[in-house]
């Protein structure tokens, strides 16, 4: 197993093409010759040195990368090789298809949350860079060179699920700003054992818990506002289950990358990676998934037919049925959430005046049909129900609702209820009741209480 020290990243991927560093040096050496650098020729101890932490200066971390990319069959930059001052491999969201030196990355992503813990210093992936991660991490295949069986036995398998799936049923109920940062700490305890080695028989159940707990830590980060750090739990968890050799969890993951990049005012981005998971995606759950927040976006770009026609695809697929064997980790999405994407939608579209039902029925249809257990959705829709109906005109109704939501509210931890909260109090500012004024206090005393400041 590579070093805990010098440089991981490089001994990893020099491990993986097989050569010796005699071999390596002198294939740098003619590689540098023919580009007319006749001064560089380093041998196997200046490798050893570099393996240490050692950093050569230019051309020799492109000429080394151009080698190993072309020894491994995958292209590699100076960054992916952890010679650059500051690695990529932490600043973007790109994972090296190695099975050790992903669990590193993932190890120092969790080891910078849990220490800095403050104000994400990490940059958020928009545009390309967020796209090609996506559908690199869908598509590609890793490979293991650690042949130490030790990070995992059945128990410890046993134990992550059900940790996992105590700390998933905790943030639905309760929000996640209060169980954070020990669901990452867990995660890098399970990234130091990824890299301690899997056996072979338990390698899908150790990936497809850790995909759980990545797309968890990477939810509940993004409800806490740590837009950064959740892309990189996000883009691990895809990683894991295709490791797992679950392709459709990989998509479901990326929906939670469309998701946020919708909150955060990126819309054509969310499009782009709906893209690539509805080319992924093969179970019917997870089409009616992509269907309905794709539809979820027209709707907020304006284009009523597209929304209409992908939310009517989910309508579809929901009429006909899931299957009977519903995975758990998609098993939220059901006819209740599909209405809650139908009711933004029509908020959205409520401007242009042609929608068939107003917001408000489709909240109010979304709230009946919310299972236990989901207290924070259910929070967001009684939010977004009383901000339809102040917008729709009905201040008297919109008061009342909004009294019962800001109870709901006090007793969830969320900057995603607190954004909502926002959005309420907009929708009150026309009207100047006596309970109008009442709410518009207690929204904004709840808001400043549980700010929306942790931001990227």
């Amino acid at each position: 197993m590579a070093s805990r020290s010098g440089n991981a990243h490089l001994e990893l991927w020099i491990a993986a093409t097989g050569l010796s560093h005699g071999e390596i040096a002198r294939r740098i050496a003619t590689a540098a010759k023919a580009q007319g650098h006749r001064q560089i020729a380093p041998d196997a101890t200046r490798i050893r040195r570099w393996i240490d932490g050692e950093k050569p200066r230019p051309p020799v971390p492109a000429l080394l990368a151009a080698l190993l990319s072309e020894a491994v069959g995958q292209p590699l930059t100076p960054g992916d090789l952890g010679l650059t001052a500051t690695s990529p491999v932490l600043d973007g969201i790109q994972l090296p298809l190695l099975t050790e030196a992903a669990a590193q990355a993932l190890a120092g992503w969790t080891q910078m949350d849990l220490l800095m813990n403050r104000r994400d210093t990490l940059k958020l992936a928009v545009g390309a860079p967020l796209i090609l991660a996506a559908e690199r991490m869908l598509g590609g295949t890793a490979r293991a060179l650690n042949n130490d069986r030790k990070g995992f036995d059945a128990d410890t398998v046993v134990a992550l699920e059900e940790v996992t799936a105590f700390f998933t049923a905790a943030d639905a109920s309760k929000g996640g700003g209060l169980y954070r940062s020990a669901i990452v700490a867990q995660l890098a305890e399970v990234a130091r054992r990824i890299q301690d080695g899997i056996p072979k028989s338990l390698k899908t159940r150790v990936f497809a818990a850790t995909a759980d707990l990545a797309a968890l830590a990477g939810w509940v980060s993004h409800d806490s506002g740590r837009y950064p750090s959740a892309q990189r739990y996000w883009s691990y968890g895809v990683y894991a289950a295709g490791e797992a050799g679950q392709r459709d969890r990989g998509v479901e993951i990326v929906t939670r990358m469309a998701h946020q990049m919708i909150y955060l005012g990126h819309p054509t981005d969310a499009l782009g990676l709906l893209d690539v998971a509805a080319a992924k995606a093969e179970m019917p759950a997870t089409r009616a998934l992509v269907a309905s927040q794709t539809g979820r976006v027209h709707a907020a770009l304006g284009d009523e037919r597209q929304a209409y026609m992908h939310l009517g695809a989910a309508d579809a697929l929901l009429a006909d049925g899931l299957g009977e064997d519903v995975p758990a980790w998609v098993a939220y999405f059901d006819a209740a959430e599909h209405a809650g994407a139908r009711a933004v939608s029509a908020r959205d579209l409520a401007s242009l005046r042609r929608d068939r039902r107003p917001a408000s029925v489709h909240f109010e249809n979304a709230l009946a049909l919310r299972k236990p257990g989901f207290d924070r959705v259910r929070v967001m829709d009684r939010v977004g129900l009383a901000a339809a109906l102040f917008g729709e005109g009905e201040a008297e109704r919109g008061a009342a609702a909004a009294q019962r939501a800001l109870d709901d509210a006090a007793r969830v931890d969320s900057t995603l209820v607190v954004s909502r909260l926002n959005t309420l109090m907009a929708a009150a500012r026309p009207y100047k009741t006596a309970a109008v004024d009442d709410v518009r206090t207690r929204a904004r005393d709840l808001a400043t209480a549980r700010p929306t400041t942790i931001a990227a």
